[in-house]
């Protein structure tokens, strides 16, 4: 287990390496809601760049300073698509995205509550873990692991929606997923990518049962369309509704 965790401490190994032999919490939304799609690999996108690069900003500023930033002003550019076929890549941040992320960074860092919390002198970053789960093997990699709790952080598009909209994100399944993994309770640490406002929020026993139950639902799917012993074919799936 040990090499295992090493090699999931790499990003590559992690998301297409020797990780694709462990169910994710990535995995719970493709499996509940469009099972088709389970093992296809997402396109990068402007909300997953933005994201990924303020966790850098955050905790892995050596890679921050690696992501590679267009300076014009659209996507539609010809310079844009030049930048993308040069660098050999389908998508990147602009430049003045990047600028609104490295605020909202700084805003987060700023606040001493966050700032104590974030950079303990004995926290761990980017931490991987790996368990069995109610008898599927399961993954996780932990943003920031103290000594009495998980830290994750999150931007959101409206701060006073974040305790609605944090299931339909499924940061329920991934609250449920990391306190099992790790045997420590989760806190959100998040910032409103529109008003940078901050806010702290800590997940009720409601809300990890409601992880817990997509957990099994997510691999009931699994196990009926993808497992050692399928009882359907995957090509034969299809949406039943009531209207």
């Amino acid at each position: 287990m040990t090499d295992v965790l090493e090699l999931l401490k790499n990003d590559a190994e992690y998301y297409k390496g020797v990780g694709k032999n462990y169910l994710s919490n990535s995995d719970i939304g493709t499996l509940l809601n469009n099972p088709q799609m389970y093992g296809i690999p997402l396109d990068d996108s402007k909300a997953f760049a933005e994201g990924r690069y303020f966790h850098q900003l955050m905790i892995e500023p050596e890679k921050a300073k690696l992501t590679l930033l267009c300076d014009v002003s659209s996507r539609t550019t010809k310079e844009y698509k030049r930048f993308c076929e040069d660098n050999a890549v389908d998508f990147c941040l602009l430049k003045k995205e990047a600028d609104d992320i490295e605020r909202l960074a700084g805003v987060m860092r700023n606040n001493m509550t966050f700032f104590d919390d974030i950079y303990r002198h004995d926290n761990e970053y980017e931490i991987p873990a790996i368990g069995n789960i109610k008898g599927k093997m399961w993954k996780g990699k932990a943003d920031i692991v103290c000594s009495d709790m998980l830290i994750d952080l999150k931007t959101t598009s409206d701060i006073n929606k974040f305790k609605y909209s944090a299931k339909s994100y499924n940061y329920d399944s991934q609250c449920y997923i990391y306190e099992t993994l790790f045997g420590k309770p989760l806190t959100f640490f998040v910032i409103d990518k529109n008003t940078a406002q901050l806010g702290i929020f800590k997940p009720s026993e409601s809300f990890l049962e409601s992880g817990e139950a997509k957990v099994e639902q997510a691999i009931s799917v699994f196990n009926k369309f993808f497992g050692p012993t399928p009882t359907e074919n995957i090509d034969t799936y299809y949406i039943q509704e009531t209207l």
